[in-house]
């Protein structure tokens, strides 16, 4: 019998962006809730969960979150203010939310049950091509600014990274978040990529 998929009960940071597994994403702090949440996460050395938002906003009362996201930890941390932080976090698990609720101080709870990442898959052939995309892309931004090591051969991450430098709307980033097979994702991609070189972004 498989063991059950590992659960968690972690706070929940609803955006308007879509943070993936080994992603980066800067952020600055300054609601109470999420000082509180800031503090805690540094304290236990611990985890919270960054969903897309479904329906509200990033301030003020509690927003509506996508069922999936991904858990987020603390790598860098300042604190320019008493009551400001600025962080960059890092993506590590994908989660389903499986129950929430709203702390007396507006934070957003939940408990999550863990997806397993995509077995390992080499990138296709037929997607070949992306990998050598995103390898010219690193070299033209900077290797500081993706996770090492560099999976270029790797689908899951290749489709991931692409994701993250397309200029699409975080509905379609959150699609490929929620994409269970990694060679499907990369056609995803290739599908948003042929969409922009038809209509390219003003």
């Amino acid at each position: 019998m498989m063991d059950p998929a590992p659960q968690l009960e972690i706070p929940l940071f609803p955006l308007s962006s879509v943070l993936f597994p080994a992603g980066f994403l800067p952020l600055r702090i300054f609601e109470p809730r999420y000082l509180a949440m800031t503090e805690a996460c540094l304290r236990d050395q611990s985890v919270f969960g960054v969903c897309l938002i479904r329906a509200g906003f990033e301030t003020g009362q509690p927003a509506v979150p996508h069922a999936v996201g991904c858990t987020a930890r603390i790598r860098e941390w300042e604190q320019p203010q008493p009551e400001r932080y600025t962080l960059m976090t890092t993506g590590e698990n994908r989660f389903t939310i499986q129950d929430s609720w709203t702390r007396d101080d507006g934070l957003l709870m939940a408990k999550v049950r863990l997806l397993e990442p995509p077995d390992p898959l080499p990138v296709p052939d037929a997607h070949h091509h992306l990998a050598e995309l995103l390898e010219r892309a690193i070299t033209q931004i900077g290797d500081a600014q993706f996770p090492s090591p560099q999976r270029l051969d790797d689908a899951a991450w290749v489709a991931n990274r692409l994701t993250e430098l397309l200029p699409v709307t975080p509905e379609r980033k959150q699609q490929i978040l929620e994409c269970e097979d990694p060679a499907r994702a990369l056609a995803k991609v290739e599908q948003m990529l042929a969409e922009l070189r038809e209509d390219p972004p003003i």
